[in-house]
Order: C-alpha cells, then sequence, then structure tokens
C-alpha cells in the first residue's frame, strides 16, 4: 500500500472528517487505515437497502453501541445522503463520543440529496490519484504519462491486467455509471462528449466547439461538464483574470482526473506515451501536482492559467499566498530562451509576479534571464509533500 500524504493530517486530526474524491483513488484503504471499530460500506446492495429506507437505523444503532465503539466509517455515504442527519444529531447530542469517517465519490448526488454536510463538524478533505512524492521509488515518468496513478494500476505489475483495468474503468464506471447516476438520457451524445472531453483534456475549454462536434445543444453539453466536474472526474483551472481584462482569454481549462483514465479513452497506448503527445501529457501531470496539493496540502495556494488574446501564453499561474509565479512546462531536455516569451506578457498584466519557472526534462537545473529552469525532480521536491 503507498503511503498517502494525507495520512498523517488525518491521523493528527481527530475531529470526524468527510473524504471526497474519485473512484478508486484509495478513499476506503485511507479511511480503513485510521481503525474504525464499525464499518458500512454502503456500495453494497445489502447495506444500502437497510439503510436508504430507514436511515434512522444507524442512529439507533450507535445509541445502543457499546462503548469501545467510537469511529465509525460510512463508506460511499452519498448514496444515503440523509445518513448525514444522523451523523449530526449523534455528533451535537454527543459531543466527544463518536468520531465519524465518511467517503464520497459524488458531490452531485449529495447536493441532488440535499445533503446536510455538516459544516462546522467534520472536516472535509479531497483524495486524488497518486502524487510522485506518494509513489516513491515507483515513480516512473513514462509509467504515469501512459498508464496514469490510480493506486490499483500503479501496484498491478502485468501490463496487460493494467491496461484491461483502465478500460475497464473507462467503459463501465465513466460511461455507464455516472450515466445512470446522472439520469443522462441522451446516451449517444454522452458517450460522444466524454470523448471530445477527453480530447480537449488540458486544452482551453470552447464549449461551443465542443456541443457542435458532440452535436448537443449547449445547455446539455454544459450539464454534461458539470456531471463530470460533480463526480469528481474532470476539473477546471481557472483564467488568470488581470488588470486588463479585455485582452485576456477567460476561458478555463479542462482536464480529466487521470491521464491513464483519458489515454483509455481515446484508446491510446497504455505502455508507453506516444512521442508527439509528450508536452501535452507533461502538462498533465505538473497539474495534477499542483492541482493535488491546492487546499489541503497547500491551502494559500491557488491555480490559474494565462493567455492573452494576441497568443502570449503561460502554462499555469500558481497564487501562493502574495506571491504569483508563473510555471511554463516543456517536454525537452536543452533549455531555449524562445521558452521564455510567454513570461513577458504576463509580467505585463502581473506586476507582481515573483517567480519564473520552466519545468524541463533536462537532468540540472539552472537559471538564465531572471527564469528558473528546473528539472522535473527539483521541481517537484520544491512542492508541499506534508
Amino acid at each position: 500500500m503507498y503511503e498517502r500524504l494525507l495520512a498523517r493530517r488525518l491521523a493528527r486530526d481527530k475531529k470526524s472528517v468527510l473524504l471526497l474524491g474519485p473512484r478508486q483513488v484509495g478513499k476506503s484503504t485511507l479511511l480503513g487505515a485510521l481503525g474504525p471499530d464499525l464499518s458500512l460500506n454502503l456500495a453494497s446492495p445489502a447495506v444500502f437497502r437497510d439503510y436508504v429506507s430507514r436511515p434512522e437505523r444507524l442512529e439507533a444503532e450507535l445509541r445502543a453501541a457499546r462503548p469501545s465503539v467510537r469511529t465509525v466509517l460510512l463508506d460511499e455515504v452519498q448514496r444515503v445522503p440523509a445518513l448525514f442527519d444522523v451523523v449530526q444529531v449523534l455528533l451535537d447530542e454527543h459531543p466527544g463520543r463518536f468520531r465519524f469517517l465518511l467517503s464520497g465519490s459524488s458531490a452531485r448526488k449529495l447536493r441532488r440529496g440535499q445533503a446536510n454536510l455538516l459544516p462546522g463538524r467534520v472536516h472535509v478533505h479531497h483524495l486524488h490519484p497518486l502524487l510522485a512524492a506518494e509513489l516513491g521509488d515507483d515513480f516512473s515518468l513514462d509509467g504515469a504519462l501512459a498508464h496514469g496513478t490510480l493506486p490499483g494500476v500503479c501496484a498491478e505489475k502485468d501490463a496487460r491486467a493494467r491496461a484491461n483495468d483502465l478500460r475497464s474503468y473507462a467503459d463501465t464506471y465513466l460511461r455507464e455509471e455516472i450515466q445512470a447516476e446522472a439520469l443522462v438520457r441522451d446516451v449517444g451524445g454522452y458517450a460522444r462528449m466524454l470523448e471530445l472531453v477527453a480530447a480537449s483534456s488540458g486544452l482551453v475549454l470552447n464549449l461551443k466547439k465542443l456541443c457542435d462536434e458532440a452535436a448537443v445543444k449547449y445547455e446539455t453539453a454544459r450539464r454534461f461538464l458539470s456531471i463530470l466536474e460533480d463526480t469528481l472526474v474532470a476539473f477546471t483551472v481557472p483564467a488568470w483574470s488581470g488588470s486588463d481584462r479585455h485582452s485576456l482569454v477567460a476561458h478555463p481549462k479542462v482536464f480529466l482526473f487521470d491521464l491513464g483514465v483519458r489515454n483509455a479513452l481515446l484508446l491510446r497506448p497504455l505502455d508507453q506515451p506516444l512521442p508527439d503527445e509528450r508536452g501535452l501529457l507533461l502538462e498533465h501531470l505538473v497539474a495534477y501536482e499542483l492541482h493535488r496539493r491546492v487546499g489541503d496540502l497547500w491551502p494559500d495556494a491557488r491555480l490559474f492559467h494565462f493567455r492573452t488574446r494576441h497568443g502570449g501564453e503561460v502554462d499555469f499561474v500558481l497564487q501562493v499566498g502574495r506571491e504569483l509565479w508563473g510555471i511554463e512546462v516543456k517536454s525537452g531536455r536543452d533549455a531555449r530562451s524562445d521558452w521564455f516569451s510567454g513570461f513577458e506578457s504576463l509580467a505585463s498584466n502581473v506586476p507582481t509576479l515573483k517567480r519564473r519557472i520552466v519545468v524541463f526534462l533536462g537532468a540540472r537545473s539552472q537559471h538564465a534571464k531572471g527564469v528558473e529552469i528546473l528539472s522535473l525532480r527539483d521541481f517537484l521536491a520544491e512542492l508541499p509533500n506534508r
């Protein structure tokens, strides 16, 4: 089992927890390692039936529980949103008696069920596929670019089995379960939209173009994208809005949550990245390393991208407290001066630009013209890991 950076924080924090994340990122494993005295997996049809019809059953069971039952794990709690009300009653009436460990993979179901997310009573955290630091010596750049970093996929040593797992995830979960959960009626439109979002992953989102290509109405396309975000299998990186907003592109970039899933949807090789996609895939990897830290591991950081209508572009703008960093990602191994052009455009819109960083695949970091040219290894070593 891979050690998750979030594990130490959850072990130190004695408050109840709501852990959100896509399927198969290790939520159950992480919460199970905290040693719950009682575990209920609501993904089990039998357990689901027991509590969806009578959520008050949990309250009765816990009121009658032995004193040794203190930590309670409710897995896939979004399936029975009414259980949040039961948790609130028990936390309010018996402070300090129970610690609840809740996991969920769909913010959409929680909202649709009008779930009480227990503000002030639980700490909300997010779990993602593995970071390079969590993989440690098992981290392989080509592996991460080709088959992604879902824990089960990374732990599988057989290449054929890894590929089958990823294709099953793409076909069974993304196409069928999310479709059913979201009450998608236009199955064909949803399938086309899913593939187009995968093909657009890492690019500035042009929703009108996507809905034209998927042959769906604009509002339908917007709803499909919202479904992917709500089920945590896609996220957007907003555009940086500087002082001269009229000259800036305002559309976000969209990313699928894992490269292996993206590659499986697009029928790409799952053992080696395609050479002509290496730059795009490396940009994904850096996006994931930043996005997966914002919030839990890096609470004072916010992630954006930058593009002007005149072609000026920097892959990412990272706001760290009151500092701003511009980050360009290049798949080359030899630094080139033309990599720096986007920083001038960014600096004219962001007078407080603190750092100009190019992440590249060269072996040694260097500096040139006020730009930090960091190897991928050195860049990742700078990011918060606890």
